[in-house]
């Protein structure tokens, strides 16, 4: 790998989403991740879909799940309910610079790995994990011991109580945010803590809750709760705050549309061929049009209905924020995620190539130009377990 965390060994010890993405965005920069995984593999490698073919069968590969969040990285087993496993785990940890886990509270410290141990061992070790309610090492949750999962941290953080049609139907978002989102905090931690190594520091501790991290996204249910002293609550597709915001039918579906500033109001106006519009008094401030929000909509959508999708997004695009409701079809064959490489194929055991989502993080310099395939279960053994290699 290169990239500008060259250099950089990792020593990954997740499973399933929050920790593989963490560690799967550390190694798209460069960084060498070494996931151990125990004898039976990560759970996740079984998760579908799977691109079966005679070459392969699902039980010896993975599928699409572990693909997409595995990738960059090598493999092998080490079990560290052994003595001999832990002894070999200790090995690495001497050359490591970062270690990551987001196994329960405790799981570490009875397998002897705790970060006490760890940091005495080679104290430049960045050690980092995600659990579900934090660890109690910075700051002690009566949630602490518990399990969590996504939808847990969405649901308790505030995160579906603003989100869907109404208080009677909360929503979950439908990617698993509340996994990745603590993954992408805890991967900026790590690299936080990196540098104060690189300037002289210890290693330490940085933990990251999935509760916190969907709490900090949901970021304006707690100024409004503390403002106003009403909770807020779900409204659809558009926003308490701001307008317009949201969505607006055409002739054949859908577009988002953003003009919260009074600028880009007028200047949606002028294309709707209403320019009077931008100076009624209902409408004139943003004040004023989340006051009258619906009749924003109805003045908005009057307009919108006469014309297709492409038409509204082309006659808007330039002068108002604007775009269309993508599905994956749509998103495959937008020139935007070629131009950007958002969509990179990888080949899989299988014997075909499959496409996942590409890196978001793009550098003028010192990039990583290829990806290469999730890890077969032990397939990195023989290499990763020599003497003085990791």
């Amino acid at each position: 790998m290169t990239g500008p965390l060259h250099g950089l060994r990792v020593l990954d010890l997740t499973q399933v989403l929050s920790g593989p993405f963490c560690t799967m965005l550390l190694a798209d920069m460069g960084a060498d991740v070494l996931k151990i995984e125990p004898p039976s593999g990560d759970v996740a490698r079984s998760w579908g879909p799977h691109p079966t073919t005679a070459q392969e069968s699902e039980e010896s590969s993975y599928g699409g799940y572990f693909a997409s969040i595995n990738r960059n990285k090598r493999s092998a087993c080490l079990d560290l309910r052994t003595p001999e496993g832990v002894t070999e785990f200790m090995r690495l940890v001497d050359s490591a610079d970062v270690l990551v886990e987001n196994f329960r509270v405790g799981v570490m410290d009875r397998f002897g790995l705790s970060y006490e141990t760890l940091h005495e061992r080679n104290p430049r070790l960045v050690y980092a994990s995600i659990r579900g309610f934090g660890d109690p090492r910075t700051g002690l949750s009566p949630y602490s011991e518990a399990p969590a999962f996504d939808i847990i941290a969405q649901a308790m953080a505030g995160l579906m109580s603003i989100t869907g049609e109404d208080v009677a139907h909360p929503m979950k978002v439908g990617p698993g945010i509340g996994d990745i989102f603590p993954a992408v905090l805890l991967a900026t931690g790590i690299l936080a803590a990196v540098r104060h190594v690189e300037k002289g520091g210890e290693g330490q501790f940085v933990d990251v809750g999935m509760y916190d991290s969907i709490l900090s996204l949901a970021e304006r249910v707690v100024y409004q709760h503390s403002i106003t002293g009403v909770s807020p609550e779900p409204q659809g597709n558009t926003h308490p705050l701001l307008c317009p915001y949201g969505l607006i039918r055409t002739s054949d579906g859908i577009v988002a549309v953003a003009s919260p500033t009074d600028n880009h109001w007028r200047a949606l106006c002028e294309v709707m061929g209403k320019p009077e519009l931008g100076q009624d008094r209902r409408f004139e401030t943003n004040v004023d049009r989340v006051a009258n929000s619906a009749e924003v909509y109805r003045e908005v959508e009057a307009w919108s209905q006469n014309f297709s999708s492409t038409e509204v997004v082309a006659a808007l695009q330039g002068k108002v924020p604007c775009g269309r409701v993508n599905n994956a079809s749509d998103i495959a064959s937008d020139p935007h995620v070629k131009a950007r490489n958002m969509i990179v194929h990888v080949p899989h055991p299988s014997g075909v190539h499959i496409a996942i989502a590409g890196s978001p993080i793009k550098f003028s310099a010192s990039t990583s130009s290829t990806f290469t395939r999730a890890p077969l279960l032990n397939e990195h053994a023989p290499v990763f377990l020599e003497p003085q290699t990791i």
